[in-house]
């Protein structure tokens, strides 16, 4: 038993709370890199976007990933606003005013979206005014990507931030030594309550997303079928 085990009776607790955050924390990066990626497929196949696959280093540390997903998500942003600027160019005002109100039919805001699309990308697949519509119209991106990109940032800003992803696949007190630099109760406790504050957020903020991501996709798979 180390010596601080012994001063601090609470500490092979902490460090165990310590080693089930983090692996929660890289869990749920990982889930967002799969549905960011899914949905840079849909967006590049359907809709014309150049947005390059991101994947997860795990040479890297907690930030430098956070940094990756942030940049795939800003460049999703863009693209989704580029198609949005496009919209409004090609389309009368009356015309562009119905893509957003909610009271028109949807089908009809999907035709005029897919009319777009064949003009702009010469040829359109028959899920692509759906797909537009369906990012336009949800919060995906003014709200969810928003809300998810200042969590990642907030992250790879905290203490957390400099911890490599690949200490999982090492022993419990190299895993702690990596974290913390050496065990004391204040510090285990200060590292326990930063994941759980970030992670708490995050997790949320995650789930909408990946369900938002899912909504879109889904309806992709319909129409393929």
């Amino acid at each position: 038993m180390a010596l601080s085990d012994l001063l601090y009776p609470d500490n092979p607790k902490r460090r165990q709370e310590l080693i089930d955050l983090h692996q929660e924390l890289l869990s749920c990066m990982s889930t967002n890199f799969r549905a960011t990626n899914e949905l840079a497929g849909v967006l590049n196949e359907h809709l014309g976007c150049t947005i390059t696959h991101i994947q997860m280093r795990e040479s890297s540390t907690v930030k430098e990933n956070c940094d990756i997903i942030i940049q795939a998500m800003s460049e999703i942003q863009h693209q989704v606003q580029k198609i949005d600027s496009d919209m409004k160019e090609k389309l009368e005002p009356v015309l562009y005013q119905k893509l957003y109100d909610i009271k028109e039919p949807e089908l009809e805001k999907i035709a005029i979206a897919h009319k777009i699309f064949s003009i702009v990308l010469g040829e359109a697949t028959s899920t692509a005014g759906m797909v537009a519509i369906k990012l336009l119209g949800s919060n995906l991106i003014t709200l969810t990507v928003s809300k998810l990109v200042s969590l990642l940032a907030q992250i790879g800003a905290s203490v957390l931030g400099g911890i490599s992803i690949t200490i999982l696949g090492l022993g419990i007190e190299m895993i702690l030594h990596a974290i913390l630099g050496a065990v004391e109760r204040n510090q285990l406790l200060t590292a326990v309550r930063s994941y759980e504050t970030h992670l708490s957020e995050f997790k949320a903020a995650s789930e909408k997303y990946q369900r938002a991501i899912r909504e879109v996709t889904s309806l992709v798979r319909e129409q393929v079928q």
